[in-house]
């Protein structure tokens, strides 16, 4: 690493944090999460708008491999505090109406998805055609966790039944999300020894059997209870060993991390899986910026004609349409009405950084070309910023209805409460 090139990664880390922050704030003045500024800033930076000169020049070619590993670190140590973050009690109590929304949520958007594919197939050639049709499915189905949970601690639904019913949802469809993701990574490969895909299962079980030890190792916790310095580089050399760990088997290093951080104990460490989330997300907030840039950099919205834009419509189409009336069809048969219903199915629109996650993952494997990629981020953009308006929208329609007004959390808690298994 010469001194032009740690110059040059300087002065691009110090820019990509300023923009990002910067655009960050912005949405969250206008009632968007700051994740839609930071891919904003990420898309902005790109050829899209620059051009390819100035985007090479501002992220000069030599220099983007060291962008791209701290993007690596960002995205793993992500992974981990969404594993940590899924909150198996989130089940508890919710079991007929969360199994409801999880299968409307990804069935009914898979199976449009599958119908996508088929249509994209015209146009964007795969010589690994069924794996191309899974994986848009999936891509269409997948719900942002993390996100989805800042906006219901944004617009204060956290403690409600309604937030928690979308928590749980989204639980339940993220890991089925990333199980089929691991299924098509083994299927397409990478070294050809696809044997080694299947060590990822005895691998996961051995986790959750070191879970004693994780517990002894993350403890004695500090004299307040808080957690300790020695806990957290325990906690992330284990989501960064874990992490090579997958990578060494075929499979890519994201369900290593995201394993990890699931295994950690759960019982009697909520302070502790709080502070490890807390200071875990303090390194993210200033990496996943860099992958926002290193994901932009691959968008390339200035060839997009008559027909990219047909295409863009169909994708969008599919993905809300999908995502809102098969989570909304699957809480209504579990006896939720219909303005709960709704404010589930806006919630679970949400895709965020996970989406642009699993089409990083598509990209590498070859199963999404260039122009493919840049409309998907499109899509996990538009489907992230709308979830707000949609949610205010909803709201509004329903004090507008006659009889005495309620809160929404109250509303949809009220009608969860009376929807699902006790």
């Amino acid at each position: 690493m010469t001194s032009h090139h740690i110059q040059w990664l300087f002065l691009d880390l110090a820019l990509i944090l300023v923009l990002a922050r910067a655009l960050g704030a912005v949405a969250a003045r206008v009632g968007q999460p700051p994740v839609v500024g930071e891919i904003l800033a990420g898309v902005m930076l790109g050829p899209s708008l620059l051009g390819d000169g100035p985007a090479g020049r501002l992220f000069p070619t030599d220099v983007r491999p060291f962008l791209t590993a701290l993007a690596n670190i960002g995205v793993a140590l992500f992974m981990f505090t969404v594993g940590l973050e899924l909150e198996h009690r989130a089940l508890r109590g919710r079991t007929r109406v969360t199994a409801g929304a999880s299968l409307g949520s990804t069935l009914v958007p898979f199976a449009l998805g599958v119908g996508l594919a088929f249509y994209l197939l015209r146009g964007h050639h795969s010589d690994q055609r069924t794996a191309f049709v899974v994986f848009v499915g999936l891509s269409v189905s997948v719900t942002a966790f993390p996100v989805l949970a800042r906006i219901l601690s944004d617009r204060g639904l956290s403690r409600t039944e309604i937030g928690g019913l979308a928590l749980a949802a989204a639980a339940v469809v993220d890991v089925v999300a990333w199980s089929a993701l691991a299924a098509v990574q083994a299927a397409v490969g990478g070294s050809g020894e696809h044997w080694r895909a299947a060590l990822i299962l005895p691998f996961a079980g051995g986790l959750l059997l070191l879970r004693p030890v994780l517990r002894r190792a993350l403890g004695p916790a500090g004299p307040d209870g808080a957690l300790t310095s020695r806990a957290f580089a325990v906690a992330v050399t284990g989501a960064l060993l874990s992490a090579a760990a997958t990578e060494a088997m075929d499979m890519h290093y994201i369900f290593g991390a995201f394993l990890f951080g699931a295994a950690l104990p759960r019982e009697g460490q909520d302070r502790i899986r709080e502070e490890l989330a807390g200071r875990t997300e303090q390194l993210t907030t200033l990496l996943l910026p860099v992958y926002f840039v290193v994901a932009g950099l691959k968008v390339d919205l200035r060839g997009v004609g008559a027909e990219g834009i047909v295409e863009l419509f169909v994708i969008l189409f599919v993905a809300i349409a999908g995502k809102f009336l098969g989570t909304y069809a699957g809480a209504r048969s579990q006896g939720l009405p219909g303005e709960a219903s709704a404010t589930l199915a806006a919630l679970m629109n949400t895709r965020g950084l996970t989406e642009l996650v699993i089409l990083g993952v598509g990209l590498e494997l070859g199963l999404l070309d260039g122009s493919l990629y840049s409309l998907m981020v499109v899509m996990a953009l538009v489907t992230t910023a709308m979830t707000g308006p949609l949610l205010t929208l909803i709201g509004a329609r329903g004090r507008r209805r006659p009889g005495p007004p309620a809160p929404l959390g109250e509303t949809a808690g009220a009608a969860a409460g009376r929807g699902a298994d006790r």
